[in-house]
C-alpha cells in the first residue's frame, strides 16, 4: 500500500501520469494500472476469481497473493491454457467456489448480449456473503485514454493497448454507464451495491462493490 507521501504525489501528478506512455511504476510515480489494482485490492478477501485478467495475470499474482484464479477469453502474454475460458457465461467452477469476483477495467468489453449471463455466473460461483468488484472510468476519460494509448502504440510501437491487440467486438464499448452496471448487478442478485471513487485519479475512475446473497 502507498504511503501518505506517495498518495499526495500521485494525486498531484495525475494529469501527467494519465498521459504517460508507460504501464509500470516509474520516476517515483505509481502507474495507473497499479493504482487501479491497489484500489480493488482494498475490497477483496479470501479466494479471488479475476475475470478478464489480461497479460500475465497480474492482479492475482501481485495483489491477491496468488490466492485465486485469473481467466480471460484471449491468450494474452503470460497466460496458459488453464487461464483461458472461451465462454464466460458458463464458468468451469462449482457453485460457491470463491470469496471475491473482480471485473477490472473490462466490464465494457463484455459483449452487451452476454453481460447479464456473466454477472449471473459471478453470483453463482461466489460463496454467500461474497463480494463482486467492478471498475469503470468516467466516459470522457475512458474514450480519451483509449484513443491516446492507440496513438502511442501506432507512433511509438509500444504495447499499451490490449484492446487493439485483441480487437474490439461490435458489442463492446469504450465504457458502460454506471446505471447499467448497478442494474445488471442487482438483477443478478447482488445487494448493498456501493460506488467508490479513486481519489488519486481525481474521481475519474471508480469501482462498484456488491454483496452476494
Amino acid at each position: 500500500m502507498r504511503s501518505r507521501t506517495q498518495l499526495v504525489k500521485d494525486f498531484v501528478t495525475f494529469p501527467i501520469r494519465a498521459v504517460l506512455p508507460v504501464q509500470e511504476r516509474r520516476w517515483g510515480l505509481t502507474s495507473r494500472p497499479d493504482e487501479r489494482f491497489e484500489y480493488v485490492a482494498r475490497e477483496i478477501r479470501g479466494r479471488v476469481l479475476d475475470i478478464g485478467c489480461g497479460r500475465n495475470n497480474l492482479f492475482i499474482r501481485d495483489y491477491a497473493g496468488g490466492d485465486g484464479v485469473g481467466i480471460d477469453v484471449f491468450r494474452y502474454e503470460g497466460l496458459g491454457e488453464e487461464d483461458i475460458v472461451e465462454d464466460m457465461t458458463h464458468l468451469p467452477y462449482a457453485d460457491h467456489s470463491f470469496d471475491t469476483v473482480t471485473f477490472i477495467a473490462n466490464f465494457n468489453h463484455i459483449p452487451r448480449s452476454e453481460r447479464d449471463g456473466e454477472v449471473r455466473e459471478a453470483f453463482r460461483v461466489l460463496r454467500p456473503g461474497g463480494t463482486v468488484v467492478v471498475t469503470m472510468g468516467n466516459p470522457i476519460a475512458e474514450i480519451l485514454i483509449h484513443r491516446l494509448v492507440h496513438a502511442y502504440d501506432s507512433l511509438l510501437s509500444t504495447k499499451l493497448d490490449m484492446d487493439g491487440e485483441r480487437g474490439m467486438d461490435d458489442e463492446e464499448e469504450f465504457y458502460v454507464r454506471d446505471a447499467e452496471i448497478v442494474e445488471r448487478l442487482a438483477a443478478a442478485g447482488f445487494r448493498d451495491i456501493r460506488k467508490r471513487y479513486f481519489t488519486t485519479q481525481w474521481g475519474l475512475n471508480h469501482l462498484f462493490v456488491g454483496q452476494c446473497g
